[in-house]
């Protein structure tokens, strides 16, 4: 059935209805129609990522007790002298491990993540091996180590080389001697955090282990026009289910939808919100609410959690307000059945928090600037529930009829991360810099929105071409795309 949109307030990018005010106000609202059924508004108050399966993460504390040690039974070269090795005996680790685990409390109530720890310290050779054979025979989906003693680094080594990843290996400063261990340091999928409390370098590994788990569980709707039949596949790497559908599905669809009441007011919305309306008639405020409805009926219909379009020949038919909106309520939504772009989109939502403004790239050779522009960008670049950025209205750029796409403006300083997920090659760029400004057009060209960027120590910005249609996100998630590449074995092509 036809998804329904109601637009409560004034921003057209927060148009999901609270439940209670619905529910108070369902029975007056209008039905849309398609073809000789009728659907309930509440059919479909929202467009939200869909809950998944928790990956399971164990762990384990590993720290000798402080009678084990004063008895000379801990199990190290030390224990003749009953000697406590670096971190020392006033570290308290009983008393850290307590104050860790209200930590990744905090940390995982937001995540999709079922982290299973050990209530008690592991010191013996034994405990070690048991605790290593249980993870091989079992394989979570992640470990997470807390080394509070020197001596018990070594016993560690065999089991970040039997389990193969990812490890987040914790390691606080003080809990050992000399340099790091370079192991520890080299082992691959292992994010090694030597640190004092660092909540958030321990935040950003558990990140990554809740968007891979959520991408692996997760469905890509492709819509290609070269595609005559359905088609389904897995992506190699992260295990997300693809499949294919002919474009003449979504065009038979969006073709029987009619413009109800509700949907005019979501173009209405659209229209008030606007700073300015550039060369836009009613029918393409039509078509536009026509597309959304028919690009949510194509992701329920399907049970997709994104969706990518060959969307440049779809005529009037284009879904850039649909992939404006949905984006930024991080419903991925991918330009052109770009499948990099459209996992990089996938990607960036569930590990940033995000959405993204998936982009042509180009450059300005002269000042050493990259620009992006395209006609899908979200005004919603903070968040979901974050206050979105001004837009003005103007056509999609290439070829008509007038269709309608947002033109977003940038914060100037605003900080930004470049970020694109090239599956062939295993890799992924990450690149920090700072807006400049949305330049108008003209002088530019491009398309709807434009955004020109300072990208920080590069000294050719044409050097970071990380190939078509990569994503700009607001914020700076250098450190945390370098933390996924290293927990799960990719390239990392960065100015972090």
């Amino acid at each position: 059935m036809i998804g329904h949109l109601q637009i409560a307030g004034g921003d057209i990018m927060n148009h999901k209805l609270d439940r209670r005010v619905f529910l108070q106000s369902a029975s007056a609202l209008p039905l849309l129609t398609l073809g000789s059924q009728a659907f309930s508004l509440q059919d479909n108050l929202s467009l939200a990522p869909r809950k998944k399966a928790p990956a399971v993460v164990r762990g384990a504390f590993f720290y000798p007790p402080a009678e084990v040690v004063l008895k000379g039974e801990f199990e190290d070269g030390w224990a003749k002298e009953k000697w406590s090795t670096w971190p020392g005996n006033q570290f308290e680790p009983e008393a850290q491990q307590q104050k860790f685990m209200t930590k990744l409390g905090e940390i995982t109530s937001g995540l999709d993540i079922d982290l299973q720890m050990d209530e008690k310290a592991i010191y013996t050779n034994a405990g070690i091996e048991a605790f290593q054979n249980e993870v091989t025979s079992k394989q979570p989906d992640a470990l997470l180590l807390f080394n509070f003693w020197n001596t018990i680094s070594s016993k560690l080594f065999p089991l970040l080389d039997a389990f193969d990843g990812p490890i987040i290996l914790y390691h606080p400063v003080g809990a050992n001697h000399q340099l790091p261990p370079q192991h520890f340091m080299t082992a691959p999928k292992v994010q090694y955090i030597h640190s004092i409390e660092n909540w958030d370098a321990l935040e950003r590994g558990l990140k990554c282990v809740h968007a891979f788990s959520r991408m692996s569980k997760s469905r890509l709707l492709r819509i290609a026009g070269r595609t005559e039949s359905e088609n389904n596949y897995t992506d190699p790497l992260f295990g997300t289910a693809v499949r294919e559908i002919p474009a003449s599905e979504f065009n038979d669809l969006f073709d029987q939808v009619d413009v109800s009441p509700a949907m005019k007011r979501m173009a209405q919305s659209v229209r008030d919100n606007a700073s300015h309306v550039h060369d836009l008639d009613e029918k393409a405020f039509a078509d536009a609410v026509r597309s959304h409805a028919a690009v949510i009926e194509m992701i329920n219909t399907h049970d997709a959690d994104a969706i990518t379009i060959e969307c440049l020949f779809l005529k009037h038919r284009k879904p850039c307000l649909s992939f404006a909106v949905n984006n930024g309520d991080l419903i991925p939504c991918g330009c052109e059945n770009d499948y990099n772009a459209s996992f990089s989109l996938m990607l960036g939502s569930n590990l940033f928090g995000i959405g993204g403004f998936q982009h042509n790239p180009e450059f300005d050779t002269e000042e050493n600037l990259y620009f992006a522009s395209h006609c899908t960008c979200t005004p919603k670049l903070h968040g979901a529930n974050k206050q979105s950025k001004p837009y003005s209205l103007r056509p999609f750029f290439h070829q008509m009829p007038n269709t309608l796409a947002l033109d977003v403006i940038w914060t100037p300083k605003e900080t930004v991360t470049l970020f694109k997920y090239n599956s062939k090659d295993q890799q992924v760029n990450a690149w920090q810099g700072e807006v400049i400004e949305s330049p108008q057009s003209p002088p530019t060209g491009g398309c709807a929105t434009r955004v020109l960027v300072k990208m920080k120590d590069v000294e050719d910005v044409c050097s970071i071409y990380p190939g078509p249609h990569p994503i700009l996100y607001s914020g700076n998630f250098v450190r945390q795309a370098k933390t996924f590449a290293d927990l799960y074995g990719l390239e990392v092509r960065t100015n972090a």
